[in-house]
């Protein structure tokens, strides 16, 4: 499937996933981007848990993460690995927003950002209130990541919108 454009509505999904608690519990349940509606979203798509640049993209996330609900917004990283690596992950890195399982990698594919190799390519989508796609980075090697500086940007011109 090919990547979506913006100004169309993001492919919708639900994925199994953890979330990192203040009190360092964590929790396990399904996330839907249907269910999320009314606020804004940021998808960072990211090829592995634990590795170089995948660890410092979702870390600098993470220790802005204020900014980021500052404008309403959540931000929620997808990958194909699976709860207990997401968990481990999280806990390692005091990583507080949503990890999904994308175990098969049915949502990389409807957002059309698969790779051979890799798996997936690094990605950001920013999707607003009501489910439209209103910025987006597919990356075509992944050793960069989008920082939180541009991403927070984008979202803030959705206030004006």
């Amino acid at each position: 499937m090919p990547v979506p454009e913006i100004g169309t509505p993001a492919p919708d999904f639900t994925l199994r996933g953890v979330l990192l608690g203040d009190n360092g519990a964590v929790e396990r349940r399904d996330f839907s981007l249907s269910a999320h509606r009314g606020a804004p979203l940021v998808l960072a798509f990211y090829p592995g848990d634990n590795t170089l640049v995948c660890t410092k993209q979702l870390c600098s996330y993470a220790s802005e993460l204020d900014r980021f609900r500052d404008l309403g917004a959540t931000v929620w990283g997808i990958n194909f690995g699976d709860l207990d690596s997401h968990e481990q992950f999280a806990r390692k890195r005091d990583l507080r927003f949503p990890l999904l399982a994308d175990i098969d990698r049915e949502v990389v594919q409807s957002y059309g950002i698969q790779m051979p190799g890799l798996g997936l390519k690094r990605s950001v989508f920013v999707i607003d209130a009501d489910g439209i796609v209103r910025w987006k980075h597919v990356a075509r090697l992944g050793l960069t990541f989008q920082d939180t500086d541009t991403i927070t940007k984008e979202l803030a011109t959705l206030t004006r919108r």
